[in-house]
């Protein structure tokens, strides 16, 4: 994995249909919050636009993570686009070939869901100070589940009885969650706006996928245009992160 971050590539205003965006609602445009979030916002943003094949992008969601790993940062960028009938999911990571952080290759996978097959979208909030809560109190952290292949994950841990002098053995206790994404998006981390851009993103989500009419919407993209070249394979990767 490089240990350089990345420099952001600058992609001319007529290059692409992402440039054509124009948001009402959230604080940043595709193409916006590529070049905010700096990890190899161009060929994200090519590889997004391959995945998007000329549909019309609703609402998107772009979430960078970042892992020290002893000397190393490791990154990882999802970007999630939302249209009429799909659900665009795109995951890249870099990697370090050698030591002098001179040959860098991208991984990167995507995938289509036909937002008919999302089973649930769950959203799990977390506020501060909650005694002395006002409806004017943002949120300060929020976890967005997103599940469509009726995988399901399931985390065990030892039962107990509450009494802490007993020792006797209860079995295991655990919870079922159905989840094929999950991502963590904190005000600390990404700030309030990111926050706020993850709740009306997970809105426009339920909208077309409960068949309401999505609240939020982007201005019509232009044409297609020629791709210069597709993948040969696309790598495959896990997306609970």
């Amino acid at each position: 994995m490089s240990t350089q971050s990345p420099t952001p590539q600058s992609r001319p205003s007529n290059t692409g249909n992402h440039a054509a965006h124009n948001h009402n609602s959230q604080g940043q445009s595709l193409e916006q919050a590529l070049q905010q979030a700096g990890f190899y916002p161009r060929l994200v943003a090519d590889v997004v636009d391959d995945a998007l094949d000329g549909r019309e992008c609703l609402s998107h969601l772009v979430h960078l993570e970042t892992h020290f790993d002893r000397a190393e940062v490791r990154r990882h960028i999802t970007v999630l686009v939302l249209t009429e009938d799909m659900l665009v999911i795109t995951h890249v990571d870099d990697q370090q070939l050698d030591e002098a952080g001179e040959q860098i290759v991208a991984q990167i996978s995507t995938e289509s869901v036909p937002v008919a097959q999302i089973r649930s979208v769950v959203l799990s909030y977390m506020y501060s100070q909650p005694q002395n809560y006002k409806p004017s109190d943002p949120v300060r952290e929020l976890t967005v589940s997103i599940a469509w292949s009726g995988g399901q994950r399931l985390d065990m841990g030892p039962a107990s009885c509450g009494d802490p002098q007993c020792e006797a053995d209860h079995g295991y206790s655990g919870t079922i969650a159905q989840e094929d994404i999950v991502l963590r998006i904190s005000a600390e981390a990404d700030g309030l706006q990111a926050v706020q851009d993850a709740k009306l993103f997970a809105r426009a989500l339920r909208a077309v996928n409960t068949g309401n009419p999505a609240p939020v919407q982007h201005s019509s993209l232009s044409a297609p245009r020629p791709r210069s070249g597709v993948f040969s394979s696309r790598l495959s990767r896990g997306h609970q992160r």
